[in-house]
């Protein structure tokens, strides 16, 4: 992954298509004018990666009565593939994909795609991670139905090959709760594998990406959907445009703050500001000369400097007043 400081942001359609290639086209659209980095599709090709015996994950559709017809339903030819990532290069975003078998990966090598996600169910498939490997091509890998061990055995795997990867910490829960974000497993990864880590996520709350960018992040990927109320497996799960664009801000200012560390030893660019917020030493009543200063006689009143600093006062305790002071006049060394 290019290191530019800034953060990868991918927006994730999957099939909130529906099957339909014009609003596939429709999301593309919408989720370039939010600013993110990439729009990702799934290609599955129901033939070369599933069955009539597959169960439904989640059973929101009477109009499939297989998970395997829901996939053929889903299918677009290559000619509409191509379509598709030409609309992502005239709108200026990456058109990312996930492939789920190796014949999705030949399709996807005759667009000329620059690199590929692994889903979270794919990182056991050494069969798909071996024909991506033969292309070359990136990876970032997505982990979340695998432990440790397993991505040991995956990323392993991908460095006997000498590919590029990263990795995504993943929860694969639909929606994830907050007990189940797992943020704590981002500098995990970093530190274990040492590549680009990042998020992906299944919330549907800005909150978890912001969280996410903020521990170390420099990848994120979600669900997009243009009403979180409509049908699909993972419309739940998903953000809407609205909630995206504000993300992608909030994403911006969170890597500009984290690229420009604060020397808090150094407070000298607040002088300014310290001599009008700060203050001095003043007394809060009339006192005569020869008056022996206890705490009860003391206020501290802006500005800065006119007085004794306030950081002072345990050193006029118990000094004998030299001359007369009125109510509210500063105290400064010559009167103690």
């Amino acid at each position: 992954m290019e290191n530019n400081n800034k953060v990868f942001i991918i927006a994730e359609v999957a099939q909130a298509h529906d099957g339909s290639f014009e609003k596939a086209l429709e999301y593309i659209e919408a989720l370039a004018q939010t600013g993110v980095d990439a729009v990702k599709f799934q290609v599955h090709i129901a033939d070369a990666e599933s069955s009539i015996h597959e169960p439904f994950r989640v059973k929101f559709s009477d109009r499939d009565k297989t998970r395997f017809d829901y996939w053929k339903r889903m299918e677009f030819n290559l000619e509409e593939w191509k379509r598709l990532k030409a609309s992502c290069d005239e709108k200026g975003v990456e058109f990312l994909a996930s492939p789920f078998s190796n014949t999705a990966v030949d399709l996807l090598e005759k667009m000329g795609v620059k690199r590929y996600k692994i889903g979270s169910g794919e990182v056991n498939n050494f069969l798909l991670l071996e024909r991506i490997a033969r292309t070359g091509k990136p990876v970032i890998l997505s982990s979340g139905m695998s432990s440790f061990e397993e991505l040991d055995a995956a990323v392993n795997f991908l460095r006997e090959r000498k590919m590029e990867y990263s990795i995504l910490q993943c929860t694969t829960a639909y929606p994830t709760q907050p007990g189940n974000y797992g943020l704590n497993v981002i500098p995990e990864l970093k530190k274990r594998y040492g590549v680009t880590v990042g998020y992906s996520d299944h919330s549907a709350k800005m909150e978890t990406c912001i969280a996410a960018t903020a521990l170390g992040a420099e990848i994120l990927e979600f669900h997009a959907v243009f009403d979180r109320n409509s049908l699909g497996p993972d419309a739940s799960s998903s953000l809407e445009m609205e909630e995206i664009s504000q993300l992608v801000n909030a994403v911006k200012n969170i890597r500009t703050s984290l690229n420009n560390p604060v020397d808090k030893s150094d407070s000298t660019i607040f002088e300014g500001l310290k001599n009008i917020f700060e203050k001095s030493l003043s007394v809060n009543k009339d006192l005569p000369a020869g008056h022996i200063l206890t705490f009860d006689d003391l206020e501290a009143k802006k500005p800065k400097g006119y007085g004794l600093d306030a950081s002072r006062f345990e050193e006029v305790i118990g000094k004998k007043l030299k001359k007369e002071l009125k109510k509210w006049d500063f105290l400064t060394e010559q009167e103690v």
